[in-house]
């Protein structure tokens, strides 16, 4: 008896799905509006977002915050790296310039201390001048020479040759200042 009940609860549910879809019962007569229904404003009902809608404003949101970087008063191309580490990195400077106390160690390199600590996906690595790591997963280090040792990549200075980068970082202990 449950049976007879339950399928045909699950018939008048499908009848209903069906007449929905087909817009009313078969035969039923389509009504035209009124004039004066034909006459009154449409309410504007605006389209729900989709994913793709959200998924499109939150990469504009993240391509119109493009990192920047001087290192002393000289403001220098960086092609930042797509990974947790540099995301952690914007964040800290998103309310405003993030200043780094930098300074010189091993004759190769200038490291400053972020305050906090960020995500890391150390990896053997060789750099060369301008590349920019994170170590130990609070400092970060900008190379003017090489070095070989397990870091996260952030990004790599673009537009400074190696000798450049030595004039920038090799004279001293010096300040990276990260900005939008």
């Amino acid at each position: 008896m449950k049976y007879g009940r339950t399928l045909s609860a699950l018939s008048l549910l499908a009848l209903c799905l069906l007449c929905i879809g087909c817009g009313g019962p078969a035969g039923a007569p389509e009504t035209a509006p009124t004039t004066e229904e034909a006459d009154l404003p449409q309410a504007a009902v605006p389209a729900p977002e989709t994913d793709a809608d959200m998924t499109a404003e939150n990469e504009e949101e993240s391509e119109d915050f493009i990192m920047r970087m001087k290192i002393g008063e000289t403001a220098v191309a960086v092609e930042w790296e797509d990974n947790e580490s540099v995301e952690a990195l914007k964040e800290l400077c998103a309310d405003g310039p993030l200043t780094v106390a930098c300074s010189m160690y091993g004759g190769f390199e200038q490291v400053g201390s972020l305050g906090a600590s960020m995500p890391r996906n150390d990896v053997p690595t060789v750099t060369e001048a301008g590349d920019i790591v994170l170590y130990s997963g609070n400092q970060i280090v900008v190379f003017y020479g090489s070095n070989s040792w397990s870091y996260t990549r952030l990004g790599r200075v673009t537009d400074r040759t190696a000798a450049e980068m030595a004039d920038l970082l090799g004279n001293g202990d010096t300040s990276l200042t990260l900005y939008r």
